[in-house]
């Protein structure tokens, strides 16, 4: 298996628990952790190199690939008068582009699995939107298409493909915006995660990366199999109002 932004966050959580189970993981990251889970692997999967060196990398070391898990991802916060180009397309490259890249280059793979899983860590903002977060919002909801034309082309060679979606989450990307947000909003900073971060949530908490990845862990095993083409969504409420 291949896990795209392991090196920390919700990627570190699934890798960690796919390892767990027994798994063979390819910890793919800009920035891999020799001591985390899996087999570490750097890689920049802003660049078409940096993709097709992982997927490379994971068929040589294991001699074949059943699924991929699309989480590497970040955050940039700013109005979108001020919002740097140059942030936008690295967005839509990380959190977009690569996993198609990703799909592109292990569709012959996961194909002759035959039971191939393609997983994406969305968002919730692959279903909603929140202001100052252009590049990101964007990023998700063209992710979310991906993933059903992935479903579609898929359904005849055995590959789901699938979206998890879940509200903020106590990772790094979340933790680095709360300064960013209390500029972009006014709210002081001990403010924001309670004022600006949870108030469209139903119930107010933080999800924990070992909870989206145990819904990862379900989607990957036996009882995924009947989730393709569609969000799976963790928001805590968000969505509901």
């Amino acid at each position: 298996m291949l896990v795209s932004g392991a090196g920390s966050g919700i990627g570190r959580a699934i890798a960690e628990r796919i390892e767990r189970d027994g798994g063979h993981v390819l910890a793919v990251d800009r920035r891999p952790d020799p001591q985390g889970p899996g087999q570490p692997f750097e890689a920049d999967l802003a660049t078409l190199e940096g993709n097709r060196a992982a997927v490379d990398a994971v068929l040589q070391r294991f001699g074949g690939l059943d699924a991929i898990v699309a989480s590497a991802g970040f955050q940039h916060v700013a109005p979108i008068d001020e919002f740097p180009e140059e942030r936008w397309d690295a967005l839509l490259a990380v959190l977009l582009t690569s996993p198609f890249l990703l799909a592109r280059y292990a569709w012959e793979a996961l194909r002759e699995s035959r039971d191939g899983r393609f997983l994406a860590v969305a968002s919730v903002h692959g279903l909603v939107a929140s202001p100052y977060k252009a590049g990101y919002v964007a990023a998700k909801h063209g992710l979310l298409g991906l993933v059903k034309v992935l479903a579609l082309e898929g359904a005849e060679h055995g590959i789901s493909a699938s979206a998890i979606c879940p509200g903020y989450v106590r990772t790094p990307i979340v933790e680095s915006q709360i300064e960013a947000q209390s500029r972009a909003t006014g709210v002081p900073p001990e403010r924001v995660v309670e004022d600006v971060l949870l108030a469209p949530q139903a119930v107010k908490r933080i999800l924990e990366p070992e909870e989206v990845a145990e819904t990862a862990a379900f989607l990957l095993g036996p009882g995924g199999r009947a989730f393709t083409g569609a969000p799976v969504v963790m928001d805590l409420g968000w969505t509901a109002r």
